[in-house]
């Protein structure tokens, strides 16, 4: 069994306890300098990033290594502690290593999954500072994003000069907070007698276009070009209207501008990490920003980086949108998986998202081999998914206190037979590194077997060879069912000039299909897709597959009820 630490203690109550160093310590292990460094306090600091760049321009990049996961049940299978224990471990082994990784959002972290930092004695640290407001990127993501959405609506008001059709605007306002009762609003109520309300909503800021180009960008001036090439509808001729049209792409990018300098943090073991941009990766591309891998690649051996949700959302997005517009390559990737995930694949419970964990608790948490067996059907196809893209796969087990060795054995064994380059028990949340040493050895022997990452669509492929490629291949479907408004985009976006964007699919994390209730491995079903959209700043279309809403809502039980404060101390108490 796992070795837990004694007494066994909360995330939070770890990190609370937690001996931080000087970030400028941390920045010197790292290779960066002084001047290269703009201090968030003690513990925190942006980096300058070209600076950085200027100067190790001629030093060779290091290695990337993905961390991924099988298709996950509500609660997550753990890849972000497996990601931080992974970098630990690399760097008890004498590596020179940067984790980098995506900024929480406080959807999640007050709704259903706590926060984004990892836990036990593999997070990244301060957490709670990084949970919650951080170094204000989301904050101007979301002033940009509604300043956008401001310009729309007075530009509509004041005369409508660039004669924008207000019920074909595609730009909505956002908030960093679940809130279900904001996907559909309507504006410009009683402004005047001669203006016509509106109906449009809110999307949770990592879900916002501006989110996506902030994550994208690779500098200031392709910001501002991403910005101001930024479609937010149509007008009444179908033509369409742009951010730079409405003179509004300048301001974005200046409250932009800071926000996308990477944020340098650290580990429970004092390891250097970068914690930059936060794209969900069920409707957005779920990743962290390309400018901190640009950064870290240049600082280290190796990038250990995180997609969100399974390898058919943030891996696949990490290949054919973040690597194939910024030229990154991926060099290795990690696949969790749990014994829960795969007794819940394999029929033993069904945990859907809002039933409380104590349901399942027993079916969960109760040696089930056949479970296992039947379940493991679904890892077998992540492992198929890594491998279309010709990287290497090490697949680690999670360990919870739990499992079994009986169960966990079988899984490392059928690993391997499936084709997997390695497979590890890990055990970095009870043990921080120490517990992820052997997974950093299988990963280290696997990235060094002879690869070469490649796409599966020619950027000059159409727009439904794109879609259909991802769809047949990746998800397993039959084929794709386009709904009339898709139709009609397709042939709109055709006719605009875009086909030569990629492919972000927006689609449920909780099954390889369409339908999060449809666990295992989908079969004999078409993909369908209801609608379309482009988000040309960020490069990609934006697929609607089946129901799936860009705005989530709180549970009846949310996270954030344990959440509260010692006002004596002023420590945050039932944060995670």
């Amino acid at each position: 069994m796992a070795t837990i630490r004694e007494p066994a203690i909360s995330s939070l109550m770890i990190s609370q306890k937690a001996n931080l160093k000087p970030i400028t310590d941390i920045a010197a292990k790292a290779g960066i300098l002084n001047e290269e460094l703009e201090l968030y306090g003690k513990y925190i600091a942006k980096i300058d990033y070209v600076k950085v760049l200027e100067r190790l321009q001629n030093k060779p990049d290091g290695k990337i290594i993905c961390v991924t996961a099988m298709t996950p049940t509500p609660l997550g299978e753990g890849k972000t502690v497996t990601a931080f224990g992974l970098g630990q471990a690399l760097n008890r082994q004498g590596k020179k290593v940067i984790n980098t990784f995506r900024e929480p959002s406080k959807g999640p972290t007050f709704g259903i999954k706590g926060g984004g930092t990892g836990g036990g004695y593999s997070q990244a640290l301060p957490m709670e500072q990084i949970n919650l407001h951080f170094t204000g990127d989301i904050h101007a993501v979301e002033s940009a994003q509604n300043l956008c959405a401001a310009a729309i609506d007075a530009s509509i008001l004041h005369g409508n000069k660039l004669n924008i059709n207000p019920a074909n605007v595609t730009w909505r306002y956002c908030v960093d907070i679940n809130s279900r009762s904001l996907r559909t609003i309507s504006v410009g109520i009683k402004e005047k007698a001669d203006i016509f309300p509106r109906v449009t909503g809110y999307d949770i800021t990592a879900a916002t276009e501006t989110a996506a180009i902030h994550a994208l960008t690779t500098n200031l001036q392709d910001l501002r070009e991403r910005l101001g090439r930024t479609i937010i509808g149509y007008n009444y001729d179908n033509k369409p209207v742009t951010c730079e049209d409405l003179k509004v792409a300048g301001a974005m990018t200046v409250l932009l501008k800071d926000a996308i300098k990477p944020n340098m943090v650290q580990s429970t073991e004092g390891h250097p990490m970068i914690c930059h941009g936060f794209p969900f990766a069920n409707v957005a591309h779920g990743n962290n920003s390309v400018i901190a891998d640009m950064t870290a690649l240049k600082l280290a051996d190796y990038v250990v980086t995180e997609n969100g949700f399974g390898t058919d959302c943030g891996f696949s997005k990490m290949i054919d949108v973040k690597c194939r517009q910024s030229g990154l390559k991926v060099d290795c990737a990690v696949l969790v998986t749990t014994i829960r995930a795969l007794k819940q694949h394999g029929g033993a419970f069904h945990l859907r998202p809002g039933i409380s964990y104590s349901i399942v608790k027993e079916a969960a948490e109760t040696e089930n081999l056949p479970a296992i067996e039947k379940g493991f059907e679904n890892l077998v196809r992540n492992i198929e998914i890594v491998k279309m893209y010709g990287i290497p796969v090490v697949v680690a087990i999670n360990r919870f206190p739990t499992d079994t060795d009986t169960e966990l054995e079988l899984v490392r064994i059928k690993a391997l037979e499936a084709g997997a380059d390695g497979a590890a028990i890990s055990e970095c949340w009870a043990e921080g590194g120490k517990g992820a040493l052997n997974l950093a050895t299988e990963v280290t022997k696997a990235i060094e077997k002879p690869h070469k990452m490649n796409f599966l669509f020619a950027d000059n492929a159409s727009i439904k060879e794109k879609i259909e490629t991802i769809a047949t291949k990746i998800y397993g479907a039959d084929g794709v069912d386009y709904s009339d408004e898709a139709e009609k985009r397709i042939k709109l976006y055709t006719e605009l000039g875009l086909s030569w964007m990629t492919v972000n699919m927006a689609k449920t994390h909780l099954s390889l299909s369409h339908n999060p209730n449809w666990l295992g491995v989908p079969k004999n079903y078409k993909l369908p897709v209801r609608d379309i959209r482009a988000s040309v700043g960020a490069g990609f279309f934006y697929p609607i597959c089946g129901t799936l809403s860009t705005m989530p809502g709180l549970s009846s039980r949310p996270s954030f009820m344990d959440v509260d404060i010692e006002t004596d101390t002023g420590l945050t108490k039932g944060l995670f």
